[in-house]
């Protein structure tokens, strides 16, 4: 990991967190269908930010991004049905989807920056 690079930080101690709440989910909670969907979006966020730093192409680059903003964006929806439902506590809940959109607007602005720098 490249030292200061924000969103791969960010990403990675996100996923550091699902997969605790993951732990929390199952063993705690007993839940396991909603909470591995979590696990399988919240950490692919970050997988895909690392892939993209090796990207052949500006192209590439952008793909990789905008996989991980959809990850982020199914995370958000899995964390919302999750507290909606009672699993997650709004302390819980609130901790994590601050983490989660904080990440969503990283992306979203590297993205909008990547496609001016393509189309120009």
């Amino acid at each position: 990991m490249k030292e200061n690079n924000i969103i791969e930080e960010k990403s990675f101690e996100f996923s550091v967190r699902i997969v605790n709440l993951y732990k929390h989910l199952t063993t705690n909670r007993q839940e396991f269908i909603m909470s591995k969907q979590l696990l399988r979006s919240g950490t692919s966020i970050g997988a895909n930010i690392c892939e993209a730093q090796q990207a052949q192409s500006p192209s590439d680059f952008l793909s990789k991004m905008s996989i991980s903003l959809k990850e982020a964006y199914e995370s958000d929806y899995w964390l919302r049905l999750l507290h909606r439902t009672e699993y997650l506590n709004e302390e819980e809940y609130n901790s994590i989807i601050s983490d989660c959109r904080s990440i969503t607007r990283l992306l979203v602005s590297i993205i909008k920056s990547t496609k001016s720098k393509i189309h120009n």
